[in-house]
């Protein structure tokens, strides 16, 4: 056996050895007076090692680039991120001793660029959060490092059909409450992975659940998704970190996809401080983008006479956004007046009542 086979069967080794430390992640359950007969559950992601849903999504990733033969000793190992990936995969590089280096946007929040220092990954600030790719490839060219390029790998390097994925772990978590099979699944867009995994999952175990993707605001899958364009590009990156993109990556599946909605920006962060305030503690704002599109899920299933489960995502916890979302002067000077807004999200979950109206297809 080479070294490079010796080498690259310990770093696998490790990285299984890790996942076996670490139990599930936790389902909880939120309650929905004002939506009678539908159940809603959080798939609290933030309990990973890393603190969030791109834990699952860089240990897939590492290992299938160990067993393409993409790592090699010492080389470093390069990812373009909002933040969240780079974080979980410095921690994976540290497992295996490899450099790490994460291309980020400049206004990436500094909660997360210091965990990104603390598993001892270097960052590479980009002032155009459009060119974040191209950056990543040059820097692993000239540095004889490997690009991870999460957006194109996502919905591959994960192993839908088992393998313990999230949709698997989620329905075996569901099979003992009152509607064990979800009537939907909801997510919002990163790279598409989870959707892709979420929308597979469904169709291979032949399950009737539906699946939502609720995009963002500034990201271009929603239209794409409508028009069937995948050439759709934006000049901005979006304002919600970890999910929208400006381009339609690789992992975006459409065809496995049963409906969309576009939450604005102003939506996700009133449903993340209401969610915040009914779990006692911060979450981040793709799961109140989440929590928007569940609801929307409800109310239409309410409507319908359907009575059933919810369930969608806790990304990551709000610790990492203390100096933005959760800062009252940083909202004030984005222009942001969410107290209107919390108070249409408590009313659709307390009441029935009906949130803003938004872009949506399939609901």
């Amino acid at each position: 056996m080479t070294d490079i086979r010796r080498w690259t069967r310990e770093a696998v080794r490790i990285i299984e050895a890790d996942f076996q430390r670490s139990a599930d992640t936790h389902l909880i359950p939120l309650a929905l007076p004002g939506l009678p007969g539908v159940e809603l559950y959080f798939k609290d992601e933030s309990s990973h090692p890393t603190g969030s849903l791109k834990h699952r999504l860089a240990r897939s990733l590492f290992l299938y680039a160990l067993c393409n033969g993409w790592l090699k000793p010492g080389a470093p190992v390069i990812e373009a991120s909002s933040g969240s990936t780079a974080i979980s995969e410095a921690y994976f590089a540290r497992l295996l001793g490899l450099p790490f280096i994460a291309v980020v946007p400049a206004s990436t929040a500094r909660e997360k660029l210091a965990q990104i220092a603390f598993y001892g990954g270097q960052t590479h600030l980009v002032d155009d959060p459009t060119r974040i790719h191209e950056e990543s490839v040059r820097l692993a060219r000239e540095s004889g490092g490997h690009f991870m390029d999460q957006f194109t790998y996502a919905e591959r390097a994960t192993d839908w059909r088992a393998n313990n994925n999230i949709a698997e772990s989620i329905f075996q978590q569901m099979r003992h409450e009152r509607f064990p099979e979800p009537s939907w699944l909801v997510s919002s867009p990163g790279t598409g992975g989870t959707l892709a995994t979420l929308g597979r999952y469904v169709r291979y175990r032949q399950h009737a659940t539906r699946v939502l993707c609720a995009d963002a605001e500034r990201s271009v899958f929603f239209d794409s998704y409508l028009s069937g364009d995948r050439s759709l590009t934006l000049d901005c990156g979006s304002r919600i970190e970890g999910i929208g993109r400006p381009r339609v990556e690789p992992s975006f599946m459409p065809q496995v996809l049963d409906a969309v909605c576009k939450v604005p920006d102003a939506l996700s962060l009133a449903a993340m401080h209401y969610l915040a305030r009914r779990l006692n503690r911060r979450v981040g704002a793709s799961s109140g983008t989440n929590l928007v599109g569940a609801l929307l899920a409800a109310r239409q299933m309410v409507e319908a006479g359907e009575s059933g489960s919810v369930v969608t995502i806790l990304c990551d916890g709000g610790e990492r956004y203390a100096t933005s979302y959760y800062c009252e002067a940083w909202l004030a000077e984005q222009g942001y007046e969410l107290a209107p807004l919390i108070d249409r999200v408590a009313a659709c979950v307390e009441q029935g009542g009906a949130l803003p109206d938004i872009p949506r297809s399939g609901l």
